[in-house]
């Protein structure tokens, strides 16, 4: 279970346990609609509440905190993903629109193109390599 993300974990032990999302709710004194965004990712239970989770779904805190890095990572990692993209269209617009303007020299978009085809490269590779 530890590849899964803390929401996708709490709804798979809920339903084992034959719980509704309501039933899991009164038992944390939160809403179903709170525990409906715990398990699509969109928010987090609170804290001081995990060991009480924990202990509800008969799992380990340690485990439960272990599937939110995950989750957390992801979210970093798709983040870095968005700016090594972002970065490198950036620079190719950058010298496009700056090279129609004539307000460019030569040795600027050079390094504005290198600094976006690194990232661009970086981007390829990092990903490459996750596969």
């Amino acid at each position: 279970m530890s590849n899964k993300t803390l929401g996708e974990m709490i709804s798979s032990l809920r339903k084992e346990k034959n719980m509704t999302q309501n039933d899991l709710a009164k038992m944390m004194n939160v809403t179903d609609k709170a525990v409906s965004k715990w398990e699509r990712n969109l928010s987090c239970p609170d804290v001081n509440s995990i060991p009480k989770l924990a202990e509800v779904l008969s799992i380990s805190v340690e485990e439960l905190l272990n599937a939110q890095t995950k989750q957390d990572n992801s979210k970093v990692e798709d983040i870095i993903n968005i700016a090594l993209i972002g970065i490198g269209l950036a620079m190719g617009i950058c010298i496009v629109v700056t090279s129609i303007l004539k307000q460019i020299d030569m040795n600027n978009a050079i390094t504005m193109l290198g600094i976006g085809m690194s990232c661009l490269s970086i981007y390829l590779l990092k990903n490459k390599k996750d596969k």
